[in-house]
């Protein structure tokens, strides 16, 4: 038998030994794709639609920073920033709609809950539930590393934003948008869900506005994510029947009352959709159609989740948790620092559930403005300096209307 230390050192030999421009283009590499400090979470995208979540990079290489402690955020500094403290889900569903399978979604959330001192949420208590895209227990779909990342990340924002509500994760089969919009009928059928998440996106088409019809749910909250690549448009968040959910960088500061500010992330999705109508209750002048986002949240991974997922290609323990960082290895075997818009979503969804109200479309926060916190600096992108993708006074593309001041503009 080897030793692990040997092991190890065979390991980091390897890795020095391979050019980084070859490492990071071979199939080992699939799911650690090494962006400014971020890893892309990795997930299946041979359909029109990808997650959009991000992890620290681990400083041993190409991999995620694995750790075996909590680290991030976590439910006291969201509920804290958010000013949710003393309102409650009262048992209200928050549905997750994601594609693919995570084996260990149930497990990984009893630790997280554990961890961070919240009451479990278990099948065997009938707070969480897990079923495919028809709405049945099984047959399950395929596993995949970085979709049950991104499963992870939908679970521990939840229980972080919401203690009590219930959870419902709906798997469709593949990150195609049919099974994926046949995953929000199915939440939006069953009994108690009061919001549907979706952290994932992909390029307006012409096949957006047939799909639309699948996120028109009068009275229940569906939020989207605005996207994780900067300035520029995703669907299902130019929908006009979705919140559609930016992301800001948030840290604590002692020069304000709230004790937190915001600004926003620079990876925040924003912009004009060249498709969609725009809604009704949509009122910005620089854009004729429907402009992302409306509200915003948490989603810079530096100011990130701290999330548990143990769900990899190398069977776990000290040995697996290098390969992994070294990007030899998919998925994760503990906590991560994670981000993106796929965390606003749930953000978001969540404090809907915890507000109660029957809602139609993402109408709410637009007749609520004054409940929100207005981000009014920074940028995601380049468009001549204008709000679509610069942040001011009031709306704009990459914060929306603000981020969360309880629940009651939602």
């Amino acid at each position: 038998m080897v030793r692990l230390k040997t092991l190890t050192r065979v390991l980091v030999a390897f890795v020095l030994a391979v050019p980084l421009a070859l490492a990071t283009t071979s199939s080992a590499y699939a799911t650690s794709r090494p962006t400014g400090g971020l890893v892309d979470f990795g997930c299946a995208t041979h359909g029109q639609l990808h997650c959009l979540g991000k992890a620290i990079k681990s400083p041993k290489g190409p991999g995620p920073n694995v750790v075996s402690t909590p680290v991030g955020y976590g439910p006291a500094e969201i509920r804290s920033a958010y000013g949710l403290s003393g309102l409650h889900g009262s048992g209200r569903t928050v549905a997750i709609v994601d594609a693919m399978d995570a084996p260990t979604a149930e497990k990984d959330l009893a630790t997280y809950r554990s961890a961070r001192g919240l009451s479990p949420c278990t099948t065997a208590n009938g707070c969480f539930r897990k079923v495919n895209q028809h709405g049945a227990a099984s047959p399950l779909p395929k596993p995949d590393y970085g979709w049950a990342e991104e499963i992870s990340l939908d679970l521990d924002a939840v229980s972080a934003t919401c203690p009590d509500c219930h959870i419902l994760l709906v798997e469709a089969d593949s990150p195609d948008t049919d099974p994926l919009m046949t995953a929000v009928d199915t939440a939006a059928a069953t009994p108690g869900v009061v919001a549907i998440s979706n952290s994932y996106g992909g390029a307006e088409d012409s096949t957006i506005k047939a799909a639309d019809a699948h996120l028109n749910h009068p009275g229940i909250a569906i939020t989207a994510s605005s996207g994780d690549a900067g300035y520029g448009v995703s669907w299902p968040a130019s929908s006009p029947y979705v919140t559609a959910v930016g992301g800001t960088t948030l840290t604590k500061s002692v020069a304000t009352t709230r004790g937190w500010s915001e600004t926003t992330w620079s990876g925040s999705g924003s912009g004009c959709s060249a498709l969609e109508p725009k809604p009704a209750w949509q009122h910005d002048t620089a854009c004729a159609k429907r402009t992302v986002a409306d509200v915003s949240a948490v989603a810079d991974p530096k100011t990130g989740l701290g999330v548990y997922d143990t769900y990899n290609s190398c069977g776990g323990g000290t040995t697996c948790d290098l390969m992994l960082q070294l990007g030899l290895a998919q998925g994760a075997d503990g906590w991560v620092q994670v981000g993106g818009t796929s965390l606003s979503s749930p953000v978001v969804a969540s404090i809907y559930a915890l507000a109660g109200n029957s809602v139609t479309a993402g109408s709410q926060p637009y007749a609520h403005p004054g409940e929100l916190f207005d981000v009014t600096s920074g940028t995601n992108g380049k468009c001549g300096g204008s709000y679509l993708c610069t942040a001011g006074p009031g709306y704009d593309g990459p914060t929306g209307l603000g981020t969360p001041h309880g629940a009651g503009a939602f």
